[in-house]
Parts: structure tokens; C-alpha cells; sequence
């Protein structure tokens, strides 16, 4: 499509001798590297330049949707109540607490609240993020973590809340976390590696005594995480890899001494740990694969000494059609968090009552436990939302199901969920796999082809299940229909789609994408000429790929920090996260995993033909997916590619991962992302 705005001409990666003539793009923080993204930058910013005017509007438009000055539902435990507060003009919420009313209310008083932490102040500015956020169990102190690069790597802090003291913790490369002992004195924080990997786990006493180490898991597939149980009364010591785990576990009262192993890996046995009461006595609860892939729960009494495996006892048994995905624990209730029908499922289990399952208004949703509260408590708070439904916080009272929405996200100005017309289709795959589609429309631009935005995902078993959003408005009362593929590789069905959509299975992931856009093309619902796709990570390696694979499919794409160079990546064992992606991808060291990802790479599948309109976002600092992945592939795609059509490169030089932070700069992001689209479809 044409640009109507004068616009510099496309950056021309210089290409060095070898089989990749874009490596040099890796060389990070050179002259050569950093004049070549900003002058793809410079370039995008002219080619959209007569959208400015647009994306204004429509930030402004979105914001205007958002109450700005807003109150979270206050939390209560032991004697307050904790929340955060939104005002209007910042970039992020305050953290606040205030005593706990005597009639157990959640009325708050803001004459007694006490500021903990004010991220604006901290911000400066420039790039933020939280990592930790904890209160000691005396409520005496917090234990927090910034990231304030994007390199998710971070810096600790510990304040006393009565004097108001900020401690900063003299140790390096933190991966954010920090877990309380019950002493109030004691943290647990991990160590990131050389490849970014949590391998150690670090004890640390608040009198000064150094940090000792206390674990250290040298198999580069493991991730280390320490958390609390939900008891309290126990410390867990989570070692995971994408297909095995394994925990260890410590008295909260007794930091001092040495974790214990709940059960030793065994290749392919994923299981995870909870405390607390069954039957009066306290009991540990252990959800695991050793039965079946969608998970069982067992319990084992807590005699004083950590069960071996053969004391578990099956609690809730496997079954072939339902998977169990988490537990939580309250003094009365044990509630499950399952998938069934590619749906969230939420089963509670009252202490000496029958078991029900929670009753929900929609077809499609997502739902899931936000917060158990206190252990010693009757109610639960559930997360519930559906496309055009805006998120609820709904209070359980476990003994008998009744809910109250005690919360729900405001949309200002003139907004009516009735007005959208929210489905779920299934399209049929190249192998006769049928794949959920979840999908929102304007009830008045049903009945004709209408513009429509795919969103994907696929991988790590990740569930994509339906959401609302402030900004998706935009593009619903512009008649732009909005879709999420529920593509194998994910986890909506459970751990079986997963599965048949990793490792050697990959390709049905970009199959059955495709054969949902057909799908809303053959039911009249959009046309080629007028199908936008998106995903970001994992989810732009599926943009990638369907766009090698099927080009003429689509207009417009947008991939944001996508892993589209994934066999180079693979094959270097040095770069973060590369060993432990091994179990989701393969070792392409072998050579038939080597073929199977060359066969579908994004990057090095690129071809002389025509391409779809495309814009990339890239972080310089993501240490997920490195800057030059986009970066190269833009660049291959420019020197091969056969048509005319945008090619744009967006490198948010200060940022990571998960883009640039602040709720103002990520409604910007958004405002240039639906303005492509807007552009590229034609739409006034």
C-alpha cells in the first residue's frame, strides 16, 4: 500500500560472508547495530507519520474508557487491609495500607492509610518494573524488587514500615524474588545465571549475617522458585524444567535448616506441592502427572517428616477428558482449578459438604482464583471476564457457591456489553482436528464480511482464554471483528493439545491457525483483503510461519518481540533460556530436530515472494528473545521479498520483553499497533 506521507527510504542491512549474512545484527551496543535500528525506527516513524493525528485520537479515545483515578479491592490480612490506588496523570499504582475495620468491612479509611510504595516516584521516568511485592508475616517490613531496564534482572530492597528506613540489598544479579520466613527476619531471593536461569537460592537474615547459599540446581532446564504454602506453615522449593519437576520443603518457623525433597525427579513426573488441612489435620497436598497427563491429586499427612511418594493417597483421581491445573487451599474449602470443553472450570470441595462446580453467565470466558485470602477463611475471590464482558472480581463463599461481585472494571462513557455479539466456532484442521476460535463482534456488522483481527498463541501450554479490553473497543465500533485461534501447542484443551503442538508436532500449531482464518473467511464472517493476524513471543514465531506458509491469507501482520529466528537461537547453548527451551522445541544438535526447525523457522524459511503488510516490535534489552531476531528477520524479509507492500521495524531501545512500562506508554503501543492495522485494512 502506498504511503501518503514522504517517507525516507528503507534501511538496507549491509550483509557479511557466511551462511548468515545478517549475524553481524547480533553484535549488541555497536555503532553499526544501534545506526541500523534507529534508522528503522526513523523510517517506521516517517512511514506512519501521517497517522499521527490518528494515533493520538485514539490513545486518547482508549484513555478516555479507563477511570484513571481508581481504588483496587482492598485485600484484607491479619490487622489491615492492603490495596493499591490509580490517580489520574500516573504511570502506575501506589501501594497503600490501612487498619482492618472492626466490622470486617472493607470500607477504607483514608485518614489512617500508610503509603508502602509509590512506583511513580521510583520510575523517574524511565523504564520500571515491580518484581516483588512482600509483606513480612508481622507485618513489620516489605521485601520489594525493581527491574529498571527491562533485563528482568533486579535490585533489592527491604523498609521497615514504622520508620519508613529503605535498605538497598547488596547483591547482584537477582532474579526478583523474595519469600519471608515466618521470623520476619529471614529471606529466600534466587540468582540468575550467565544465561538468565534461577539456578541458586540464597538465605538471608536481616541482622547482617551474609547471604549463604542454600541450593543450586546446576541442570541448565531447571528454573528454581521459592514460595510459601498456603498454610504458611511451610517453605516449597520449586525446581522445574518445560517437562519435570521436582520439590523440597522447609519448616517456615525453622529457616535455618536445610530443605528437604518431597519425591526426586524422575524424567517426565511433573508435580507441584501445597500445605494445608484436610480433615482437621494438616495434610500435604501433591498434584501430579505420574497417573495420567491431565494430573491427579494425592494427600499425605504431615506426621512432623516430609511423605515419601508412597505414602500419597489419591485424592481426586485422573480422568482422560478433565485437566487439572491448580490447586487452592483455605482452612474450610479445597477449591480446583480445572479445563474441560476448552473452558476454565472452577470445583470447590467444602470441608464436610458436597463438591460444586461455579455457575458462570457465558459461553466463553476466562475465569481463574484470584485471591484465597487469609488461610482461615470462608470466601474466595474469582476473576471472571469474556470479550465483551469487562472483569469482574466475584466473591465465593465456599460452603454454599453464593457470589457477589464485589468489583467491576469500569468502562467510561456510552458502553453497552449487549451490544457485541460474543461466540465460539471451531474450525476443522488440515488433519480434522477441531480447533476452538473465540470470537467478538458489533452485533450490527454481523451479516457481511467485516475486517477482523486473529490473535494467536501456541506454545508452553499456555491457555489463551478469551479477555476484555479498554482498547479492543476501538477497534469493535469501527466494525473490526476481533478473534483469538485456540491453536494446539496451547493448553485450552488440555495437556494432550499441548502436546500435539510441541517438539516434532509444531507444524499442527500453524495449520490449524490457518485453517481458522479460512474458516472465518468461508463463513462469511472476513475476507482475505480484509484478515489482520497478530502474537507476540512464541506467538510471533506463529506469525512468522503462517506468513511464509501462507502469505496470500493475509493483509496485514504485526509480530511483537517474536522468536522468529528460532534455529539459530537453539543452537546456541550460551544465549538466556536456550538450554531449558530444549523440551518445548528440541536440540536441533540432532539431525532430524535440526531439519523439523529449519523446516518452519520464520527466518530461514524466508522466500522471494509476495508478503503481507508488516510491523515488528522488538525490545533492545528483552533477554527472552533477543532485539535481533526482528531485527534480522525485517532485514532478510526487505532484501527477498517480491512486493511493495509496509515493512516496519520498531526497536524500543529502553525496554524488554514485555515492551515499554507505564500504563500511558503501553496505550501508545497500542494506538500504533491498531492505527497499522487501520491503514493497511482502509478503514476511516
Amino acid at each position: 500500500m502506498p504511503v501518503s506521507a514522504p517517507v525516507t527510504s528503507a534501511p538496507i542491512a549491509r550483509k557479511a560472508e557466511g551462511p548468515d549474512p545478517y549475524a553481524w545484527l547480533q553484535e549488541r551496543d555497536t555503532d553499526a547495530v544501534f545506526d541500523y535500528l534507529k534508522a528503522e525506527n526513523s523510517y517506521q516513524e516517517a512511514a506512519l507519520a501521517d497517522q499521527a493525528e490518528l494515533r493520538e485520537t485514539l490513545f486518547q479515545e482508549i484513555k478516555g474508557r479507563i477511570l484513571e483515578t481508581d481504588l483496587s479491592l482492598p485485600s484484607p490480612w491479619g490487622p489491615y487491609l492492603y490495596y493499591t490506588r490509580t490517580t489520574a496523570g500516573d504511570e502506575y499504582a501506589r501501594h497503600y495500607r490501612c487498619p482492618r475495620p472492626a466490622d470486617d468491612s472493607l470500607s477504607v479509611d483514608e485518614s489512617q492509610e500508610q503509603l508502602l510504595l509509590d512506583p511513580n516516584e521510583l520510575a523517574n521516568g524511565g523504564f520500571f518494573s515491580l518484581g516483588a511485592f512482600s509483606i513480612s508475616p508481622d507485618h513489620q517490613r516489605l521485601a520489594y524488587s525493581l527491574d529498571t531496564s527491562g533485563e528482568e534482572v533486579y535490585t533489592l530492597f527491604v523498609k521497615e514500615l514504622s520508620s519508613g528506613k529503605i535498605s538497598e540489598l547488596a547483591f547482584a544479579d537477582c532474579d526478583g524474588s523474595m519469600t519471608w520466613a515466618n521470623d520476619s527476619l529471614t529471606l529466600f531471593f534466587g540468582e540468575l545465571d550467565d544465561t538468565h536461569r534461577p539456578h541458586k537460592l540464597f538465605r538471608y537474615r536481616l541482622d547482617g549475617t551474609a547471604a549463604e547459599e542454600v541450593f543450586h540446581e546446576p541442570d541448565g532446564r531447571f528454573f528454581l522458585h521459592c514460595y510459601r504454602s498456603s498454610s504458611e506453615k511451610q517453605l516449597l522449593l520449586s525446581l522445574g524444567s518445560k517437562t519435570t519437576s521436582e520439590v523440597w520443603v522447609l519448616d517456615a518457623a525453622q529457616p535455618q535448616h536445610a530443605f528437604t525433597c518431597l519425591a526426586p525427579r524422575v524424567e517426565h513426573h511433573e508435580y507441584d506441592v501445597d500445605h494445608g488441612l484436610l480433615d482437621g489435620q494438616w495434610t500435604w497436598f501433591i498434584r501430579s502427572n505420574r497417573d495420567g497427563i491431565n494430573f491427579a491429586l494425592y494427600q499425605a499427612p504431615d506426621q512432623g517428616t516430609v511423605p515419601g511418594e508412597a505414602d500419597w493417597q489419591n485424592l481426586i483421581p485422573h480422568s482422560d477428558s478433565v485437566m487439572l491445573e491448580g490447586l487452592s487451599l483455605n482452612d474450610s474449602a479445597m477449591t480446583l482449578s480445572l479445563r474441560e470443553g476448552g473452558l476454565p472450570i472452577i470445583e470447590v470441595h467444602p470441608e464436610g459438604l458436597p463438591a460444586y462446580r461455579v455457575q458462570l453467565p457465558d459461553a466463553a470466558y476466562s475465569l481463574h482464583v484470584q485471591n484465597s485470602l487469609e488461610f482461615v477463611s470462608q470466601r474466595i475471590r474469582l476473576r471472571y471476564e469474556a470479550l465483551n464482558r469487562p472483569a469482574q472480581i466475584r466473591q465465593l463463599e465456599l460452603a454454599d457457591g453464593e457470589q457477589k461481585v464485589l468489583k467491576e472494571t469500569p468502562v467510561l462513557g456510552v458502553f453497552d456489553p449487549d451490544a457485541y455479539v460474543s461466540q465460539r466456532l471451531w474450525a476443522t484442521a488440515a488433519d480434522g482436528t477441531q480447533v476452538p476460535i473465540s470470537l467478538v463482534i458489533k452485533r450490527e456488522a454481523l451479516g457481511q464480511p467485516a475486517p477482523l483481527y486473529l490473535y494467536g498463541y501456541g506454545a508452553y501450554g499456555e491457555s489463551l482464554d478469551p479477555w476484555f479490553s479498554h482498547a479492543r473497543l476501538s477497534l469493535l465500533e469501527r466494525g473490526v471483528a476481533f478473534a483469538i485461534a485456540h491453536v494446539r501447542g496451547g493448553g485450552e484443551l488440555g495437556e494432550a493439545w499441548y502436546r500435539a503442538g510441541k517438539q516434532e508436532h509444531k507444524q499442527n500449531t500453524f495449520s490449524d491457525f490457518i485453517a481458522c482464518a479460512e474458516h472465518l473467511i468461508a463463513q462469511g464472517l472476513t475476507t482475505s483483503e480484509q484478515l489482520a493476524i497478530s502474537g507476540g513471543s512464541a506467538g510471533g514465531l506463529l506469525i512468522g510461519a503462517v506468513l511464509n506458509q501462507r502469505p496470500e491469507l493475509f493483509k496485514a501482520a504485526i509480530a511483537e518481540v517474536p522468536f522468529v529466528d528460532v534455529l539459530n537461537t537453539m543452537l546456541d547453548p550460551e544465549l538466556p533460556l536456550t538450554v531449558t527451551e530444549y523440551d518445548e522445541w528440541g536440540n536441533p544438535e540432532e539431525p532430524e530436530v535440526y531439519a523439523r526447525i529449519k523446516a518452519y523457522a520464520p527466518y530461514e524459511n524466508v522466500e522471494a515472494k509476495a508478503y503481507p503488510a508488516t510491523l515488528v516490535i522488538a525490545g533492545y534489552n528483552d533477554s527472552r528473545v533477543q532485539y535481533w531476531e526482528a531485527a534480522k528477520w525485517v532485514a532478510r524479509l526487505r532484501a527477498t521479498k517480491t512486493d511493495d507492500n509496509l515493512l516496519l521495524l520498531k526497536t524500543e531501545l529502553g525496554a524488554g520483553h514485555g515492551g515499554m512500562s507505564g500504563r500511558y506508554q503501553g496505550l501508545r503501543d497500542v494506538a500504533l499497533e491498531y492505527a497499522f492495522v487501520f491503514k493497511i485494512l482502509g478503514i476511516a
